[in-house]
Order: C-alpha cells, then structure tokens, then sequence
C-alpha cells in the first residue's frame, strides 16, 4: 500500500493541480498497485512518517499565508521525514514554501519552512506562459512540460534544480534554472498540471514510493502514445524538437 498525503487540498489547488494526485493514483491503480490518499486540512493532525508520497500545491497569497502559519508547527515532523526519504512533489506556492524565505516588494522577510537552501523575492512582473525543461533522473535525461504563472523569483542555494529551461522563465528568468530537487523532494513552478502531462516523471515518483516500502521492482509498461503525443504538441508549439 502507497500512502499519500494531500496537504491543504481545499486551499492550494491552482490551475488544477489535484490534477498531479488523480495522475500518481491512476498510474498505480492500472499496475494494481493499492494507494491511499488521505487529505490533510488546516489544523488536522498528520504523522509524516506513515506517508510516502506528499503533494502541495500552489494557491494566493491568502491561501499561502494560512498555509505556511499552520505547516509551521509541524515544521520539524516535516524536515525530519524528508531526511528519512519522504517523497515531496511542491508546486508554485508550495515549491516557495519549503525555502528559508519569501521577500516581499516592500522588502519584508516573510519566513518559510527553511527545509530547503533557497529563497524567493516578489518580481515586477508575473512570468507567465509554457515551459519545457531538461530533467536528469538516474542517468537519463528527457523533456518535461508545463505552464508557469508566478510573480515570485525563486534563487537556488546548494541544491540542485529539478531541471533546466529549454522555452519559458523558470524559477526567475535569470539563471535558466528550474524548479530544486533535493533527496526525494521536487519542487516547481510547472502547474498543468505536472504529472498527468509527464507520465515519465510521474512513474519516476511512484518507483521512489515503493523503494521507500522496501519494494525494489519493474514497473509495468503502460500505453502512453496518448500522453506522448500530447506532449510532443506542446513542444512543437514552444519550437522545440520532440523527446
């Protein structure tokens, strides 16, 4: 049984990212492999250690703020299950929160989760519009798609990006850099949302889930032309060759 836990569905849901969990849950159902989805709202308990896969998504700046106040208090659970191997999907608003700060316009450090060696600062301007990344994963590398709406310019410390940018802004417009990777955790700006347009990606999270159960094992190949052919469209649509 994989075990997933949504954190704050009600609030951080832009742009459908519930999206990603409908994907993951789907993907493991077709290869019968059991999940559970639990969702997890504000002051509700959670036991971090019981999970395998964590999603947040992104939401406003109000949805943000109840957010980071409540995941405060769990701050630590939290940090210490990712050290032990917790697979952690954060997009946008959730991708901010788990660096060490947000600076405001005004210049106001806003605190975050500081589990993650990164910060973000409020733009001019809202970077909007498709993204085609080049993501590494054991070795291998291949495109990865989506759509970015952000306002926050997102600065790496010493981790690693999730990827680098092909078409689109990134974590800043800047540094061609996009998204962090850290252990098991990934963070990006990439709504979509991310997983049900990345099946590669998606599978990729799921065989971390069952390593972190002691399962080491082949997932099995599924019919991806659709999901596929969708993607090379996008990439066309960007200038860019297929995968």
């Amino acid at each position: 049984m994989i075990r997933v836990c949504h954190l704050y569905p009600d609030l951080l849901n832009l742009y459908g990212d519930r999206g990603n969990i409908i994907a993951f849950q789907q993907r493991c159902r077709w290869r019968d492999l059991p999940v559970q989805v639990d969702s997890l709202n504000l002051g509700e308990k959670v036991d971090f250690q019981k999970y395998d896969f964590v999603f947040l998504g992104g939401g406003s700046d109000r949805e943000q703020t109840l957010v980071s106040v409540d995941l405060m208090k769990r701050r630590d659970e939290f940090a210490a299950a990712i050290e032990d191997g917790l697979v952690v999907l954060a997009i946008c608003g959730g991708f901010q929160l788990l660096g060490s700060y947000f600076m405001s316009r005004n210049g106001e450090n806003i605190p975050c989760l500081d589990v993650l060696d990164f910060y973000t600062k409020a733009g001019e301007r809202r970077l909007v519009g498709n993204v085609a990344i080049e993501v590494e994963l054991n070795g291998s590398s291949f495109k990865v798609v989506g759509f970015e709406n952000h306002s926050g310019l997102t600065f790496l410390g010493n981790n690693k990006p999730l990827g680098r940018v092909l078409s689109g802004n990134g974590n800043n417009g800047r540094d061609g850099l996009e998204g962090v990777r850290y252990k098991n955790v990934f963070g990006s700006y990439l709504h979509g949302p991310l997983l049900p347009k990345n099946v590669r990606l998606t599978d990729y999270l799921i065989g971390l889930c069952l390593e972190r159960r002691g399962i080491k094992k082949e997932l099995k190949p599924l019919d991806d032309s659709f999901e596929k052919r969708a993607c090379e469209i996008m990439l066309r649509r960007m200038g860019l060759p297929g995968r």
